[in-house]
């Protein structure tokens, strides 16, 4: 599914279908429960290998072209017409803050300000520069997620899931590293079902 023109869709922070939230938040609370640093550490680093393979061999054009996609889970609506170079600074923008959250989190800090998806959607005007910027986002992870303990009293709030510890912000890495890995793999199989016009 492509476009040149831009297709009209809901505005950014809409969220997800109600059922479809009522079943993530039920999912994300049972993969809490269950999982562990580890687990969660060794899912970012996959999503980390899968996505850089997709990205690795998408040239400079295709790379900024947006396209239309269907909505995979996860996504939002307003999120459906990117360019994977526009992914990867959405992905660059949530690292960085989940960094942010769980530092503040180990240190026994609130972070100030709110969670919102609206506040996170990247510009249209990315470049190759994004590449760097997005790898450094996720060693930044990485480094923030090795801390001895993440289950802390102190929470932060997402917009989906409520009030977190760093245990539960470091779960939320990798699984919304998956969401984008296949919002990436929808752009591509666009981009070569309708090629740009010579």
């Amino acid at each position: 599914m492509n476009s040149s023109t831009a297709p009209q869709l809901a505005p950014p922070g809409a969220g997800l279908p109600a059922l479809e939230l009522f079943i993530a938040r039920r999912l994300f609370a049972w993969k809490c429960w269950t999982g562990s640093q580890a687990a969660f550490d060794a899912r970012f680093r996959q999503e980390r290998a899968l996505i850089n393979a997709l990205v690795k061999d998408c040239d400079a054009a295709s790379a900024s072209r947006r396209v239309l996609i269907r909505r995979c889970r996860g996504l939002e609506d307003s999120s459906r017409y990117w360019s994977v170079w526009m992914t990867l600074d959405h992905l660059r923008i949530v690292n960085t803050s989940i960094m942010r959250v769980i530092g503040s989190l180990t240190k026994g800090e609130v972070p100030p300000g709110v969670a919102s998806t609206a506040a996170v959607k990247p510009g249209a005007e990315v470049t190759a520069e994004v590449v760097a910027a997005y790898e450094a986002s996720c060693d930044a992870v990485l480094a923030a997620t090795a801390a001895p303990d993440l289950k802390t009293s102190v929470r932060f709030a997402h917009p989906w899931f409520g009030p977190l510890d760093a245990f539960g912000w470091h779960a939320i890495a990798g699984t919304h590293m998956a969401i984008h890995r296949v919002q990436i793999e929808r752009i591509r199989e666009g981009l070569a079902e309708q090629p740009a016009a010579s």
